[in-house]
């Protein structure tokens, strides 16, 4: 069973429907492969550029490990001169986890009150 709409609109044609039919009906123009180097050349580009940013940063990191490390010494021996009284008072200051949970379900709750009232 066809369909009336698409049997109207096959009837209703002017000069320029059967133009661009004709148009499309022709044969593909021979090119000796032009379409597929050009294709093979974007593709190779956009290869490219999805890889040049990962690698930038691998060779940032390898370059940055040493004076990270450094960093990290000079911190720990930093560490130990301070006085006890200072480290132990920061670590009581520091929340703990059943504070940081709660206080992640206040927030999602919240962004779920919002998105409710937004909708």
């Amino acid at each position: 069973m066809t369909s009336k709409i698409i049997n109207m609109a096959e009837r209703i044609k002017d000069a320029e429907d059967r133009l661009l039919e004709s148009m499309f009906d022709s044969a593909p123009i021979a090119d000796d492969g032009f379409s597929t180097r050009i294709v093979r050349k974007i593709r190779r580009r956009v290869w490219l550029r999805r890889l040049a940013l990962p690698v930038a940063a691998v060779i940032g990191g390898a370059i940055a490990v040493k004076p990270l490390a450094e960093v990290v010494t000079a911190a720990v021996r930093l560490s130990s001169l301070l006085p006890e009284e200072l480290v132990t008072a920061t670590t009581s200051l520091v929340p703990q986890v059943p504070m940081i949970v709660l206080g992640g379900m206040l927030l999602a709750a919240c962004l779920l009150g919002l998105r409710a009232l937004d909708d």
